[in-house]
């Protein structure tokens, strides 16, 4: 239960039977070797034993000394032994290595292949599983750009409101109430203190732009969009130049049109009819509350 775990070998089954096959060959020769010098020492060995020690100096057969037979047969085995490791089983020569080197690295390579085949398969995967994943966020982000303009698309002058409609203001906190709200830095420095019950994206260029706790200072729309990706419909609020640049990506356009026209030095981008389509239009009257009539107008992107 607790013994090492065996590790698993990471050569194939033919590769390991090449590499066996050689150091079978690399055996056989050194047997080969071992085989000739007892065959020399022996031989000499007889020769000695009968001719010096005068071990069976009368057995002869055919009139022939009997270390004589006894050199040749064992001459015979040691030929064999040659035409087995040489013809039999062809011995591993320099051409042989070549060959069983090449099967090595021609196996290698095309397991390389067939690695690099499926890594490139799983990076085509990943991939798109990454564009599918950011595709379904922006789907599910309903990016809105929430805003109050004049006839001539005004919204600002001196970064003040050109206006003061009460219902509108409601709205407008009915709507971005529990979202993030993301706006340039000199739209958030027009409030006296940050809004309540709101998460405030603060774009700004400047370094080390000092903010109240809870506040998140980005440097780019793309960033802004990034920290509230949890927040399935954060609202635009402004100025200008972040509203055009969030023309292109918004999805919802909530309206209040003013139906007058100001002097301004703050516009909200035209609204494209061949791009967006109005979805709801409810019209209110001015009052003692409401110093002009106005509209609340909800476009989609078509």
């Amino acid at each position: 239960m607790f013994g090492k775990k065996k590790e698993k070998s990471q050569i194939d089954k033919e590769q390991l039977e090449l590499i066996q096959n050689a150091q079978h060959r690399i055996k056989q020769k050194k047997r080969l070797y071992v085989h000739f010098v007892l065959f020399l020492i022996g031989a000499l060995f007889l020769v000695l034993a009968n001719t010096v020690l005068g071990i069976g100096d009368t057995v002869k057969f055919f009139g022939i000394e009997w270390f004589v037979f006894a050199i040749f047969g064992w001459l015979f085995f040691f030929l064999y032994h040659i035409f087995n490791v040489f013809v039999t089983h062809k011995f591993m020569g320099k051409e042989w290595e070549k060959a069983q080197l090449d099967k090595l690295v021609s196996k290698q390579k095309i397991r390389i292949e067939k690695l690099k085949a499926q890594l490139e398969k799983e990076d085509i995967h990943i991939a798109k599983t990454e564009v599918y994943n950011k595709e379904l966020n922006q789907e599910k982000q309903n990016v809105t750009m929430i805003v109050a303009a004049g006839e001539n698309d005004a919204i600002g002058k001196d970064n003040k409101l050109i206006w003061h409609l009460r219902d509108d203001l409601k709205r407008f906190k009915t709507l971005t109430s529990g979202h993030h709200i993301i706006m340039g830095r000199k739209t958030f420095e027009s409030f006296p203190k940050p809004l309540p019950n709101r998460t405030h994206v603060v774009i700004t260029r400047q370094d080390n732009y000092t903010v109240p706790k809870g506040v998140i200072v980005v440097n780019s729309l793309d960033a802004a969009l990034e920290v509230s990706k949890k927040d399935n419909q954060p609202f635009i609020i402004g100025g200008g130049e972040i509203y055009k640049q969030a023309m292109p990506i918004a999805n919802t356009i909530e309206l209040t049109r003013v139906h007058e026209s100001f002097e301004a030095d703050t516009f909200f981008p035209k609204i494209d009819a061949s791009n967006w389509k109005e979805t709801a239009n409810t019209f209110h009257n001015k009052d003692e509350n409401h110093k002009y009539e106005f509209s609340f107008l909800t476009y989609k992107r078509n």
